[in-house]
């Protein structure tokens, strides 16, 4: 009888996880399976969709002669990808299934993985190669829109917060991962004589042996490892909507004002994620001690992505308009604190750079997590995937606006300023709209 239950619902003829005895049979058991497996697979794609914002600190003492503008192109081409692919990944689990999608979108990461660890052994590697392997890695970027839509079919309402935090937050952790574990792992000669020679990095009088493509040869394994359990481990559930049915979505108002406040959350987290090292190389680089900014970059995402699974939680608690509300507060306070220490003299003023920075990152966790928790609450659920989809891809972009941003307020007055001022004034705007909408009394959705 067991049996016969389990294999009912690994592949229900209808799907309801509203139903209390669905649920409580079988189907609870479905969905926490499904979490796992596309929460692995996630992490990896964040991991393989930012490894560029680690590598490229590293490239010029290695020898690769790259300028300023082009380091942050290497930074920005992956976020420009991911969000672009985000906008199809948005629709196609309910046109071809959780298994399919996630399986082959998993294997996609192996292109990235095993194309940077061979380009980046030679520092006379054109800069359209690197380029080109930058937009790879944007396939990482892209499986977020299609593994959250997933998320969202799988469980009951009032689950959803927590589900969405949990795996979205532990997905974002493996930025925080690969930008802790590349520094690391490219000082050992780990794959021996199949992982290539090494590379002299030179810094002043300082020189070391570094094996640069150990920080994209690392993922392979992982990833080949995801790619199978989700063929075997995955199933796909009865909920199937053609695009034309899914893009009612861009009729519905609240589509595109849930859209800008994610920007305001996720946009600021991916964006910060891709151009945090290269902002402490341009701001502290040139000071005598300077910080390496590989042993500070991980810790933004480590923040920003620990934080979204209790903001989801909160919400679930005392509602996301009001979380939302005082994440946005936190965004503008930062992003505008912090140009008082964007024009040291002395190392000093590196400690509460790094704090506001943090604060940003503190911020944008919490608010990645209330963001979500709000949408499943405003849409019905067969909108409610979409626009999660949605919402993150257009919110994608952020690691590649970001990048492009600062490079060029350093380009046009020398300053990082003046995109922090462009960024708070964006925060203001997304406070008067959650407000308005969500968050005060009488709103039109209160949530």
């Amino acid at each position: 009888m067991a049996n016969s239950t389990t294999r009912a619902l690994d592949a229900p003829v209808i799907w309801n996880p509203e139903d209390a005895r669905q649920w409580e049979a079988g189907g609870a058991r479905l969905a926490r399976r499904t979490l796992w497996i596309t929460t692995g697979a996630l992490t990896l794609s964040f991991s393989t969709w930012f490894m560029w914002s680690a590598l490229v600190v590293r490239l010029p003492e290695l020898g690769f002669p790259l300028t300023v503008g082009q380091r942050f192109w290497l930074a920005a081409l992956p976020g420009l990808m991911g969000a672009t692919l985000r906008i199809p990944y948005s629709f196609v689990v309910q046109m071809f299934g959780s298994r399919a999608v996630i399986t082959l979108a998993t294997a996609s990461l192996l292109i990235p993985s095993i194309g940077v660890g061979l380009a980046v052994q030679n520092p006379n590697t054109p800069f359209w190669t690197l380029a080109l392997l930058a937009v790879s890695a944007g396939f990482g970027g892209g499986n977020f829109s299609a593994f959250m839509s997933s998320t969202s079919l799988f469980f009951p309402r009032s689950r959803q917060g927590t589900a969405l935090g949990v795996q979205a937050g532990i997905g974002n952790f493996g930025v925080s991962l690969v930008q802790f574990l590349t520094p690391l792992v490219m000082t050992v000669p780990m794959f021996g004589h199949l992982g290539g020679d090494s590379l002299t990095w030179t810094k002043g009088t300082q020189t070391a042996q570094l094996w640069i493509q150990n920080a994209a040869f690392i993922w392979v394994l992982p990833v080949v490892f995801f790619t199978v359990a989700a063929a075997i481990g995955l199933r796909s559930i009865p909920v199937k909507a053609s695009f034309s049915q899914q893009a009612v979505i861009f009729r519905r108002k609240h589509n595109w004002i849930m859209t800008s406040l994610y920007i305001m959350t996720f946009g600021t987290f991916s964006g910060m994620s891709a151009v945090f090292a290269l902002l402490i190389r341009e701001v502290f680089g040139k000071l005598e001690g300077a910080p390496d900014p590989l042993q500070y970059a991980f810790l933004g995402a480590l923040i920003g992505s620990a934080t979204r699974p209790p903001g989801g939680w909160i919400s679930d608690k005392i509602g996301g308009a009001r979380v939302t509300m005082a994440c946005g507060v936190l965004l503008l306070i930062g992003s505008i604190g912090v140009t008082w220490f964007t024009a040291p003299t002395t190392v000093d003023t590196f400690g509460p750079f790094l704090a506001l920075i943090l604060v940003i990152f503190f911020a944008a966790g919490v608010g990645n997590g209330s963001t979500f928790r709000m949408i499943p609450v405003i849409f019905p659920r067969h909108e409610a995937g979409p626009v999660l989809g949605w919402t993150a891809a257009i919110a994608a972009y952020g690691s590649f606006v970001l990048p492009m941003l600062f490079n060029w307020s350093l380009g046009r007055f020398g300053s990082v300023n003046q995109a922090f001022y462009v960024l708070a004034a964006f925060y203001a705007c997304n406070l008067v709209l959650c407000w308005w909408f969500y968050a005060r009394r009488g709103a039109e959705v209160s949530c």
